[in-house]
This record gives C-alpha cells, structure tokens and sequence, in this order.
C-alpha cells in the first residue's frame, strides 16, 4: 500500500467510525413518551404524585413542589401517579397503553384489586407492583406500568407492541390505597422523570429534556394539588361509599338534618387553607368556614357544613365550592372547585 493509499485508508475508516459514532448516538436517544393512560388529565384523571427528587427523607417533585412521598425500600416514589376518581371509574374501565413502542421484558396477573390498607403491606411483599408490565424499547431504556387490574393484561412477554398499544386497565393491585397507573421510566436502571428527561440542569422545572410528546406534555401543566371530587350530602358523608364510586345525589329532602359540602383532595401540605362555601338559591351565603391543613398528606377527605334551623331550608337550587388557597401575596396560588348543586325539595 502506497502512502497515498495509506492516507486513502485511515480517512474511510474515520468516516466509517465517525458513521458508527453517530449511528449509536441516534440509537441511544431517549424514546419520546405518548400519555400512558386514556383519560383527559385534570378532567377524568389526575397527577396524584411526581418522581421524588430529593434523594433524602424530605420530598421534592421536579417543580420544587411535595406533590410526591418517599416510598420504600428506597426511600423515594420513583414514578408518575395519574389516578382515577375512584372504584366506580375504575370498574367502568380506563385502557392503559404503551408509552412507546417496545418489547415485553415481563409481566404479571392475578394479583387482587383490593386496598393495601385491608389487606396489609406484607400481602403485596414482593408484588409492590401489583399486575404490571415492563416494556424494553432499547438502548437501556425501559417503561414500566403497575396496578393494572387483575386480569387485565393483554400482554405476553416478548410481545413487540407499538406505541398506543393496549396492556391491560387501570386497576387497585399491589401497593396501593387508590386505583392509579404508575408509570416508571429506567434508563440503564437509573430512575428518570420523563418531565425533565435524564440531563436537567436546572433544579427546579421541567427544563428542555422531557420526554413526552408535546401532545402529551400540553396536557399535563403543573399542578401541584388536585381538588378532583365533591358534591353534597344529608349529613357527615360516607367516605368508603365515595371512594368506592358512589354518586352525589342531585336532589335532598326538604327534612334533611344538615346539609354538608365534601371534597376529596390530592396533594395538601402544612399551611394550606381549605374553604368552604354555600349558597342558598338566593344565592346568598349560608354557611362559609375555612380550615387551616397543619400536615402533608397524599390525599385528603375535607368537609363541612350547616343544620337545618328553626325556620327549615329554604327550598331549591344549592351551589357549594371548595377552595384551596395555598401561600400568600401576588405568587400565591388558589385552585378551586365547585361542587355538584343539589336540589332542596
């Protein structure tokens, strides 16, 4: 080989390395993520928690927020919790789909939609999960989907399944107290938020490296606290009955003793106020009360309300709403909702 030749050659192998180079980088880019669930997000679903950021025993979601908890053995929850408003929803049936296309490293069936806090931790020991399914879609990259519903799951493993794909219904197994999906993304086994993808630089906010679709991302803003049911009742409301997808009455008797405004809340912390107000059909205020939340808490159930006076109730339409002011001055935040109005006959 002459010089010439010799300079021919070493130029093709550094393009024929440099197009090796550039080949695995392109393959090793992170898939971009479709919206996990069907639902509309802050309509029929909600963002319950966020991956913890904080590596400590405090919380910290990607926004700086507490709209996540340390979970066990780790000590952080290392994935998204979109949830459901409750088992009603939960039994009607909510598709989970891939996030991406990819190849089924596992899954699991047949475990019990049933409340961890009636069965016990030890019940779920090494099925946190519950029924699941864990999808590979190369270059280390990994999703994961639990507490689908037993029975669910439409997947085998080795299954290639493209993005959109069902693989099962959002359902109540494993480690839970609430129907929800909880979405995990891995890459090489390090957790990644896919809000802010593996490379954030700044500490606060979602940055530039999401990974979700920009559909996807549209749809899921911020929120870091979610009033996502209320309605009215008699008299102190049946927590489990609601929760279990019972559905607010639009009409009470005119002979009721009390008439009591209740709201389920995602996401409260130490401080926030909770207000309480209803109006007469009139609609003059009746009864307005404000309580002050003194612990974090993943999800509460609030309420309040008045009894029936001397002169009765005034007959017709009630409107209720629920307010969380959280904070003070021109950065404070408020997230309100408006009860379901009754009829008063």
């Amino acid at each position: 080989m002459t010089h010439g030749q010799r300079q021919l050659g070493c130029f093709l192998a550094g393009i024929v390395a440099a197009l090796v180079l550039v080949t695995r980088m392109a393959a090793a880019e992170a898939p971009r993520l479709a919206l996990p669930i069907d639902c509309t997000v802050g309509e029929t679903c909600w963002i319950m928690s966020y991956v913890d950021h904080d590596p400590g025993d405090g919380v910290r979601d990607y926004a700086c927020g507490i709209a996540t908890y340390n979970a066990p053995p780790v000590n952080r929850h290392q994935g998204t919790d979109i949830a459901l408003r409750d088992l009603g929803v939960m039994r009607v049936g909510v598709f989970v789909r891939a996030a991406a296309a990819g190849k089924v490293l596992g899954r699991r069936d047949g475990v019990v939609d049933r409340n961890v806090r009636i069965l016990g931790p030890t019940s779920v020991a090494g099925r946190e999960c519950g029924n699941g399914v864990r999808l590979d879609h190369g270059d280390g990259w990994t999703t994961q989907y639990c507490h689908l519903r037993e029975g669910s799951v439409t997947v085998k493993r080795g299954d290639e399944v493209s993005a959109g794909a069902i693989l099962g219904l959002v359902g109540l197994s494993g480690m839970t107290e609430h129907p929800h999906l909880h979405f995990q993304v891995e890459h090489n086994g390090s957790i990644v938020d896919p809000f802010t993808g593996p490379e954030r630089k700044e500490r606060c906010g979602a940055g530039s490296g999401g990974l979700w679709e920009a559909m996807a991302a549209a749809s899921m803003p911020y929120r870091p606290t979610a009033l996502y049911n209320a309605g009215f009742a008699a008299g102190p409301p049946d927590i489990d009955a609601i929760r279990d997808g019972q559905t607010p009455p639009a009409e009470l008797k005119a002979d009721i003793p009390a008439l009591v405004l209740w709201a389920d809340i995602f996401n409260v912390r130490t401080g926030d106020a909770i207000v309480f107000l209803i109006r007469n059909p009139e609609g003059a205020t009746v009864f307005e009360h404000t309580a002050k939340v003194t612990e974090n808490e993943v999800r509460r159930f609030v309420y309040g309300g008045l009894k029936r006076g001397a002169a009765g109730w005034a007959l017709g339409r009630y409107s209720g709403e629920v307010r969380l002011r959280r904070g003070a001055g021109p950065n404070g935040r408020e997230e309100i909702v408006t009860a379901t109005t009754v009829n008063v006959q």
